[in-house]
């Protein structure tokens, strides 16, 4: 697949790389998946780690906005949160501001958690842009916050906090 996208990238001037936004989509999607697969801290599935990197990064939710920002139902968010719970990684507690709502927030050992996966995805990106020419890393580090700036501005409902600090 990397030679096929490679080999794909490449105009009639082999120096100039010509990608096209299908082969970007396929690259991300195999970087990522090799970065998520990285990071096995706590034994958590992809749902669990996503919610927990959410509540990680943004702070306490209600389970109904944490539903909807993990695209997931309502249900199945209940369900998540009550293993997790059970697991020790997060808490429900009173909403201060609507007392019959329930806000769930990470524990202390939920952001430990949280952390090692971070520092395991970090790591494997780092492996893989080791990987490359010096060309090729200096590009990946200008396009990757260019990438992530774009999404910020243009679509801010798209992503989430990308400043990585982790909430309590």
């Amino acid at each position: 697949m990397h030679e096929r996208l490679m080999a794909s990238s490449r105009g009639p001037d082999s120096s100039s790389p010509q990608a096209s936004a299908e082969d970007l989509n396929i690259a991300l999607e195999q970087m990522v998946r090799y970065v998520r697969r990285s990071a096995t801290a706590g034994g958590l599935s992809t749902a669990a780690s996503s919610a927990l990197g959410r509540l990680g990064r943004e702070g306490p939710q209600r389970p109904t906005e944490l539903a909807r920002a993990e695209n997931v139902s309502q249900p199945n968010m209940t369900q998540l949160v009550t293993r997790m719970e059970r697991a020790g990684l997060v808490r429900r507690t009173a909403d201060r501001t609507d007392g019959r709502g329930v806000l769930v927030e990470a524990t202390d050992t939920g952001l430990e958690v949280f952390r090692q996966r971070r520092a395991e995805r970090a790591r494997a990106l780092g492996r893989l842009v080791e990987e490359l020419t010096e060309t090729e890393r200096h590009a990946v580090r200008i396009a990757l916050p260019a990438l992530a700036r774009a999404v910020a501005e243009n679509h801010p409902n798209a992503g989430t906090d990308t400043s990585g600090e982790i909430r309590k």
